[in-house]
């Protein structure tokens, strides 16, 4: 059985994810690809299931163009293995942290909860 040619991802160090991750982030601000996205976002008009259509693929894109070149694969499977990785590195480094929350705020809508005690909870109070 012939192994793909990029074989499994090399473990990387937190200083290196960290340089890929400001890659990632670098790609995320290149003008066609910034173009990309809110066209993609125009498309989903705030709505959940329309962003996970449309802006969710051209983000995975954007993430696997920098990555493949660190040993992920280039399918979604390469993303989710970083996205891993970087998790993996979130509560050890703060700036790991930041950029992570700043590359989710990227193609991630802004999630805003109720408050305690409106809507539909699905628990009822008297």
């Amino acid at each position: 059985m012939a192994a793909s040619a990029q074989g499994p991802a090399a473990p990387l160090t937190a200083e290196q994810a960290k340089a890929v991750l400001a890659e990632v982030i670098k790609a995320f601000g290149a003008p066609e690809n910034a173009q990309r996205m809110e066209e993609a976002r125009d498309n989903a008009c705030n709505d959940m299931g329309k962003m996970l259509q449309f802006l969710l693929p051209v983000a995975t894109q954007i993430q696997q163009d920098v990555i493949k070149a660190y040993g992920f694969s280039s399918d979604g499977e390469g993303v989710l293995k970083f996205a891993r990785l970087i998790k993996s590195y979130e509560s050890q480094d703060p700036e790991i942290a930041g950029m992570s929350g700043k590359l989710k705020a990227m193609f991630l809508p802004p999630m805003t909860l109720p408050p305690h005690g409106a809507g539909t909870g699905g628990v009822a109070t008297s």
